[in-house]
């Protein structure tokens, strides 16, 4: 994932609303979300190049998300998938705050990485950063620098997302706050080591460029006794086609 925005236990229906977008280059070959046939509790799209998932769920609760941690001059070509950090923990049985502090501890065997997991708790991790969080109630943004940095597209989803779920709102409704094509002004832009018109263009929440952009939008909604809506919309960029799929299922403990 590339752009997150989540609410976790601050609304009086839904212990954890979130929107998210993934973008990527359009050729990468990528499954959307469904039940993994290898592991039939596992929800979640896959990634078909390293085999792991940007953000996948599994029946007993566990979700985790990743999004790439954007530094250009510090590309290492023998890392592992980040995709890889996903899948383990939602296969894993570790906390997320064992697990992040597990992950932290081998960050440097990875491209930069930001990692939300969730159980019972949500914790996060990222090897640019030196500590791992639990994160109590509130309202987060993630994109490509650390959890909550101010950037202009960080900010919109949040502020959108918090409009959002102050009325009766559907799955539906939680996609399209991802949709927004606006770019920001130049002095808002982060310096991160792309050219200025790639940094630009990517300083949309929803980001259409010829080779790379947001691929698909993902919406989840889980309430207090465990019942959990996931909806994922894909877009029609390359071999993709424009299409919705969505699942409902109650949490097994």
């Amino acid at each position: 994932m590339c752009l997150i925005t989540f609410a976790y236990n601050i609304h009086p229906k839904y212990k954890l609303i979130l929107a998210a977008n993934r973008d990527e280059f359009y050729a990468r070959p990528t499954q959307v979300a469904h039940w993994w046939e290898d592991h039939p509790k596992v929800l979640g799209g896959r990634d078909l190049e390293a085999g792991g998932t940007w953000m996948g769920m599994n029946k007993n609760g566990r979700f985790a998300a990743v999004t790439n941690y954007r530094d250009l001059k510090n590309i290492k070509t023998d890392a592992k998938s980040r995709g890889k950090l996903t899948t383990d923990f939602i296969l894993n049985d570790l906390s997320p705050e064992e697990y992040a502090i597990d992950v932290h501890k081998e960050g440097s065997q990875y491209n930069g990485f930001n990692l939300l997991l969730m159980d019972e708790e949500i914790a996060y991790a990222s090897n640019y950063s030196d500590e791992t969080f639990e994160l109590g109630f509130g309202l987060y943004g993630l994109s490509n620098a650390l959890l909550d940095d101010p950037w202009p597209k960080v900010e919109a989803a949040k502020a959108r997302l918090e409009v959002l779920i102050q009325k009766e709102f559907s799955i539906e409704n939680l996609m399209e706050i991802m949709l927004s094509t606006e770019t920001y002004a130049d002095e808002l832009l982060p310096e991160t080591g792309l050219d200025y018109e790639r940094e630009k263009a990517l300083s949309a929440i929803c980001i259409d460029t010829p080779n790379y952009g947001t691929c698909c939008t993902t919406a989840i909604r889980i309430d207090y006794e465990g019942n959990v809506e996931f909806a994922e919309r894909s877009y029609p960029v390359g071999d993709r086609i424009n299409q919705t799929v969505s699942f409902q299922f109650k949490i097994e403990k």
